[in-house]
């Protein structure tokens, strides 16, 4: 899992995250991370390395910042307690609401961060990718605020299963780009960006939208989605305490590493990331880096990533467009390598379960790469009772209507009975 001949220290790599010192000047997280990118990008890094360690600790850019995400983003989002599903499953069981924030997930708060900043660097136009949508409508709102023009790029898979995201997109005044080589989803659309940002590096600005690619921007994404895990502690310090057991999805791991580094330095606290187990073991048929990956580079950083025995990336599966990804960000490498946060999958039909369920006892229309940390979630609970957990709700599910559309909706026994007397 590490490179030859490196040795690895694990309780002093995670003390030196839990400091706050990962990454290292050369954007490393232990033996992951890093910069591999065309010595064309190279200037433009740089600047965005000095634009991000210069603007982030600064306290006018960071009025900038919290005032959008208060007045506009709608932050704080809301801490939920979940009676019934606590009740069903024998657990007291809380929901971090990011699917109430603005544009419905996470991904706004780091597209409006580094929209800003973007505009403090000089940057003329935005390129973003996108694979569930969620992603792709936070830069075009994001870029809509601050004044920028925006170009998406979007798989053609996931164009077709994602559309009222496409639409959302265009209403918001981007251009959404189809791409139809490759796997014609997350990857494909990450490397079509990349490469509109080569052509012109001066005055493009890539905004990526989860804790992957080169240095600095696990790092940045991470800074920017760390707000999830810091308002979550603070609100459950008032309702009771902090939880026993933290759960988030992790498809390139934005809105989990958000989330855990809230309780990163809390030992007792089990911190668990659930990947998309898709519809079988094999490789092509799920998405579970953290699981099955082995050591590699891909989109600029060496992390772990589903290849095959010729160093072939595979294509991946996953119901849910936004955890279809054959890697995963750096620093959710180091943390599986240290055992600090352990992680597992959910397959697509425990997925959907546990969606159905969110929905019929709460309320609550979570997204299918949500209903992956929900699902994880009740296993743990199955042996865990009396437990108390906090699931991050990444986004909401108005996207996924599409895909949900192909699946019958479950019914219990009573009103299946009911309905065969009918």
């Amino acid at each position: 899992m590490i490179r030859p001949n490196e040795e690895i220290n694990e309780k002093k790599l995670l003390r030196a995250l839990v400091d706050g010192k990962l990454p290292d000047a050369s954007g490393r997280f232990g033996p992951f991370g890093g910069r591999y990118v065309p010595e064309t990008l190279m200037p433009a890094i740089e600047r965005l390395t000095e634009g991000v360690h210069r603007l982030l600790p600064d306290e006018s850019f960071n009025h900038k910042l919290t005032s959008q995400l208060k007045e506009w983003v709608g932050r704080p989002t809301a801490l939920t307690h979940a009676a019934r599903l606590s009740k069903a499953w024998g657990a007291d069981v809380w929901f971090k609401r990011e699917d109430l924030a603005h544009t419905g997930a996470h991904k706004i708060n780091n597209a409006i961060g580094q929209a800003l900043l973007a505009k403090e660097l000089g940057a003329t136009r935005i390129v973003a990718e996108t694979g569930a949508g969620q992603h792709g409508v936070a830069s075009a709102a994001a870029c809509a605020r601050v004044g920028l023009p925006c170009v998406v790029y979007m798989g053609e898979l996931d164009i077709q299963r994602q559309s009222p995201n496409v639409d959302r997109m265009k209403r918001l005044g981007a251009n959404v780009v189809s791409v139809n080589s490759g796997d014609r989803t997350l990857r494909a659309a990450i490397d079509e960006a990349i490469r509109d940002w080569v052509s012109d590096p001066v005055d493009t600005y890539y905004l990526l939208g989860s804790a992957v690619g080169p240095h600095p921007y696990p790092f940045l994404v991470r800074e920017l989605q760390a707000v999830i895990g810091r308002e979550a502690r603070s609100q459950l310090e008032t309702h009771g305490g902090l939880p026993d057991a933290v759960f988030a999805c992790v498809g390139g791991g934005s809105n989990a590493i958000g989330l855990f580094h809230g309780f990163l330095g809390e030992e007792n606290i089990s911190l668990i990331g659930v990947e998309a187990g898709g519809r079988g073991d094999d490789l092509g048929d799920h998405s579970a880096t953290l699981g099955s990956g082995r050591p590699g580079v891909l989109h600029g950083a060496y992390s772990l990533l589903l290849y095959d025995d010729h160093g072939q990336i595979q294509e991946t599966h996953s119901v849910s467009a936004g955890l279809d990804y054959p890697g995963v960000g750096p620093e959710h490498a180091l943390l599986k390598l240290v055992g600090r946060v352990k992680y597992v999958t959910a397959k697509d039909s425990e997925a959907l379960d546990a969606l159905q369920e969110c929905c019929e006892l709460e309320g609550i229309l979570p997204a299918l790469e949500t209903a992956h940390a929900i699902a994880g979630a009740r296993h743990w609970a199955s042996t865990n009772q009396g437990a108390r957990i906090l699931i991050g709700l990444s986004g909401r599910g108005d996207k996924d209507m599409p895909i949900l559309s192909q699946y019958p909706i479950k019914t219990n026994d009573t009103e299946g009975a009911e309905n065969a007397a009918a």
